[in-house]
């Protein structure tokens, strides 16, 4: 059994293995070599012995001349940040210090790198919080134990929470008679605010994307439609209206994606279509709240449940799905970085695919069945 926040355990076939991170210059990134023994003890000498060799130089001398047992972990977490503010998108540069003042800066003051282990910071953070928000704690906590790691060559371990057991459920859609209902009201005296919600769920864009989308952003010659950018209201600090509406390359590289017009979004588009730059939005993009609210006040109308926005990209996914897309294809016109991304939140089978699949079964056992009488 391994001894929690010491990175050492014991194998099946009996030895005791350590395990200590170096930084390779590589990759880029921290890496684990591991040490053996015989017993927890020899292991243990062993690991002392490797970060006592690597925190000094060839020439003898302890490197950075910093004293890991003092350092503060606030010291550290204010020199990264100062170190990413450049480096990272505004989006999530804001997020981070968001998760930071909000949730880590006050209760980790006084604390010292020296007395950071997954068992203090879980003991830490409140029982209450969301599993998002939790889960971003560890993930500023880990890049800024990175970085002590990188600057100072502090040997800091590898925070891990404890994950819960929780089955994952299917996401919430239109269901086929909400779509028809849906529909026949977008259709009724159409307007900007109505063409924006039809290619939502005629592409599955995100609000951002569909807010920044310009009319440089369709090929209409080849019925393509590319997303280049999006648009979200952040916190900026000093600010007079505490928000902006900030314009930004899209979610990440695999968000930078073309999307092929079905002939029915296509011809929507053509007759909205002028010298404005943006498509919703005149000279500047769609305000995603001013979407977000004539949304609501369109599901009214059709008399549906009050649902956020975002329901209209799971409900193009699970369409797609049902119409037996492959999933390789629907990955990328989400803009998501893998497949699997698309099968653990899309691929859950309706009761109505189920019944199909069991009524095909029975089909083919009634075939048998005939054949033998």
């Amino acid at each position: 059994m391994g001894r929690h926040g010491e990175n050492i355990r014991k194998r099946k076939d009996g030895r005791w293995e350590g395990r200590y991170p170096i930084y390779c210059e590589v990759k880029q990134k921290q890496v684990y070599h591991s040490v053996y023994g015989k017993s927890y003890n020899e292991v243990r000498e062993k690991l002392n012995a490797k970060y006592h060799a690597d925190s000094i130089n060839s020439k003898g001398v302890l490197m950075n001349q910093v004293s890991y047992v003092d350092m503060r972990l606030m010291n550290v977490a204010q020199e990264w940040f100062c170190e990413i503010k450049s480096k990272r998108k505004p989006s999530t540069y804001i997020k981070y210090h968001f998760i930071f003042s909000s949730y880590i800066e006050n209760i980790f003051d006084n604390v010292l790198l020296s007395e950071i282990t997954s068992i203090s910071v879980k003991e830490k953070i409140p029982d209450y919080l969301s599993d998002s928000i939790e889960k971003s704690i560890y993930c500023v906590l880990n890049q800024i134990l990175k970085f002590a790691f990188i600057k100072y060559s502090i040997m800091m371990p590898q925070l891990k929470r404890s994950i819960p057991n929780l089955r994952s459920k299917p996401v919430k859609v239109l269901s086929r008679k909400e779509q028809k209902e849906l529909i026949s009201v977008l259709y009724r005296e159409i307007d900007i605010y109505k063409l924006a919600i039809l290619i939502c769920l005629f592409t599955g864009l995100r609000l951002g994307e569909l807010c920044a989308l310009k009319w440089s952003d369709i090929d209409l010659d080849n019925k393509i439609l590319t997303v280049n950018r999006t648009v979200q209201r952040l916190y900026v600090d000093n600010h007079k209206t505490k928000t902006v509406l900030m314009e930004m390359v899209p979610k990440s590289e695999y968000s930078r994606r073309e999307i092929p017009l079905s002939e029915m979004a296509f011809s929507l588009l053509i007759k909205f279509h002028n010298n404005r730059e943006y498509i919703f939005g005149r000279n500047k993009p769609m305000e995603p709240r001013t979407l977000q609210n004539h949304f609501k006040e369109i599901l009214k109308e059709a008399q549906l449940a009050e649902y956020n926005f975002h329901i209209l990209r799971h409900t193009f996914s699970t369409n797609c799905i049902e119409d037996g897309i492959d999933i390789k294809s629907l990955s990328e016109m989400l803009g998501h970085s893998n497949v699997q991304i698309t099968l653990n939140r899309y691929v859950h089978p309706s009761m109505n695919i189920k019944r199909q699949h069991m009524d095909s079964l029975s089909r083919f056992y009634g075939q048998i069945y005939g054949q033998e009488t």
